[in-house]
Order: structure tokens, then C-alpha cells, then sequence
């Protein structure tokens, strides 16, 4: 078959756009045939194009996205990318294509349908892991998507999901307790992970998740046959 075309969302930066070759290595990988989509353009284009979307990770989305005042630890991503992110998101999701949303990716998709995150897990919380870096134990609980289990993960985040948006169910919580990785009930495939799993392509859970990802982004390839 035909490999799925997966649109990976780019940053932004002065007239560069910018984005880690690993999102692509990994999706190359997987099976599918990576595209880098600019936060410009007509999200309604890409939507009808893609095969899949994968949302990379970045800074932090400002919080005024869920109505509440910016802490000083808070580096927002441009509105430029943010805004449009949410807007390809929706149309993908209408599409009823696969998402995949990482860090940043997964914070965006949650504030889209209406959640919330913790803006500075150190500030905010009281947690016995350093979200900041290293790697730490994640668990997953029964799902559709990977096996359960106790798992190792990279940790470069200081922002956490707080309440979970419309639909989304939690599946995988680090040790104290944080929201690690949701999907979406009633859908295809919409899974959002707080680790980097671009970054651990040799490892198991990693490979799962994107083969996964990738096999379902097939499905949108069938559908658009069909309408030919």
C-alpha cells in the first residue's frame, strides 16, 4: 500500500521555520511519508491532504487559550503557530484522521477541547519527580493503542495537563500522578503523550506508538480512495 502522508506542524522562528528530523525520521520508520506543514496557509488544504497529523512539541501555549492570566516561568509559542494549530486540529479531527500530538502537541490538543494544564508543575504542585529532565516510570492502563505496563520514558516538560478537555480519557500517569498520555473516546485514533517518543525510536513502546499511529493514518488512504 501506498505510504500515509503525515503532516508534522512546524514552529516558527524569525523567517526560519523549525523543526527537530527526528518527528520525520520516526514517522519514515513507522511507514508513512512525512510533509512539514507551515502555521500558514489554509488549515482546510492540509486537512483534505494529509493522511495523518502529527502535532511536534515547542514551548508552551499561552494560557489565556483557557482564560487564565501568564506566570512568569511561561515561554508561549507565537500565536501564529498556536492559533493555527488548533484550527488544522479541528479540521483533521472533522476528517475523523488519525492525530498524534507530542509535549507541546499534546497540551494543545487538550486546551482545544476545552481542558486546562498546569502552567509550572514546581510552582503549582508538589511532585517527586523532576519533570524538567532525565527519564522516569510512567504506567499505562488498559487502552486500545499500546500494552499496559510500567515503562521508562524521557521527561523535558514544566507544564502538565490539569483538567482533561471534552472526550479525552487519561490512560498513562507518571508515578505522582500526572497525566502522561490520553486519547480520545469514540475516535479512530487521537492519542496525545507528554514524553518524546521521536527521541527513543529504538525502544519498544516508541516504535509501537508510532507504528500504531501509522497504521491508522492507512485507513484515511482507504477512505480517500473511495471518493475518487
Amino acid at each position: 500500500m501506498t505510504r500515509p502522508i503525515i503532516g508534522i506542524t512546524t514552529d516558527i522562528e524569525g523567517e526560519y521555520l523549525r523543526l527537530k528530523h527526528r518527528y520525520s525520521d520516526a514517522i519514515i520508520r513507522a511507514g508513512g511519508a512525512p510533509v512539514l506543514i507551515p502555521p500558514t496557509g489554509n488549515p482546510v488544504s492540509y486537512a483534505e491532504r494529509i493522511d495523518g497529523l502529527l502535532i511536534s512539541g515547542g514551548d508552551d501555549l499561552n494560557p489565556s487559550y483557557y482564560n487564565e492570566p501568564i506566570m512568569p516561568q511561561v515561554k508561549p509559542v507565537s500565536r501564529q503557530r498556536s492559533d493555527f494549530g488548533i484550527s488544522l486540529l479541528k479540521e483533521v479531527v472533522n476528517r475523523q484522521k488519525p492525530v498524534l500530538g507530542i509535549c507541546y502537541g499534546m497540551q494543545l490538543i487538550n486546551v482545544a477541547f476545552g481542558g486546562t494544564l498546569y502552567q509550572d508543575i514546581d510552582s503549582q504542585l508538589s511532585v517527586e519527580i523532576n519533570h524538567r529532565k532525565d527519564y522516569h516510570i510512567i504506567v499505562i492502563t488498559e487502552n486500545r493503542f499500546l500494552k499496559k505496563g510500567r515503562f521508562s520514558v524521557n521527561s523535558t516538560h514544566h507544564q502538565a495537563v490539569k483538567e482533561l478537555g471534552t472526550n479525552l480519557k487519561a490512560f498513562v500517569y507518571s508515578t505522582d500522578n500526572l497525566i502522561e498520555a490520553f486519547y480520545m473516546e469514540d475516535y479512530p485514533f487521537l492519542v496525545g503523550v507528554q514524553w518524546h517518543p521521536e527521541r527513543l525510536i529504538d525502544d519498544s513502546l516508541s516504535s509501537d506508538l508510532f507504528n500504531s499511529f501509522v497504521e491508522a493514518s492507512k485507513g484515511s488512504i482507504s477512505k480517500n480512495l473511495e471518493k475518487s
